[in-house]
């Protein structure tokens, strides 16, 4: 039982176009397109948004320090 020859492939092929017919084959093949498509512009726009997620993260940092100042501020003023 090895690998299937040329025959086989276009006997397949032959089978499936007359079950599915050429037209839904075409559709199916340009919906399996745009899928891809969209795919790679979303692994694209992924990319892309992950720079300001870094600058997001640096301002996070910012505002618990400032806030760990404040806290310490009110805690002074709070023991006198």
């Amino acid at each position: 039982m090895g690998s299937f020859s040329i025959w086989h492939w276009l006997i397949v092929l032959v089978i499936v176009m007359m079950v599915f017919g050429t037209k839904k084959l075409k559709n199916m093949g340009s919906d399996l397109g745009s899928a891809v498509k969209g795919f790679k512009d979303g692994m694209r726009d992924a990319s892309a948004d992950d720079k300001p997620a870094e600058a997001d993260k640096q301002l996070a940092a910012e505002a618990s320090a400032k806030k760990e100042a404040i806290d310490v501020q009110a805690k002074e003023k709070s023991s006198s």
